[in-house]
């Protein structure tokens, strides 16, 4: 699975979008609830954050698969 830029990701109750994707670093908001869009930023190295989504699962959006 390779991470690209406004992916989102579900982890527990918790929803991770990622913001910025770069070579070792990435952005991403934290969010409770997807309808309000309300969350955190936070930035980490990329291992940190590949560590941290282990046992996430991506969600697809509503335009991914169409071809």
């Amino acid at each position: 699975m390779r991470l690209q830029q406004d992916q989102l990701w579900k982890k527990g109750e918790e929803f991770i979008r990622i913001t910025r994707l770069e070579r070792f670093e990435v952005a991403y908001k934290t969010m409770a609830d997807l309808s309000t869009k309300e969350g955190e930023h936070h930035v980490l190295a990329k291992k940190e954050f590949c560590r941290m989504i282990r046992g996430a699962k991506l969600v697809e959006s509503e335009g991914e698969g169409e071809m």
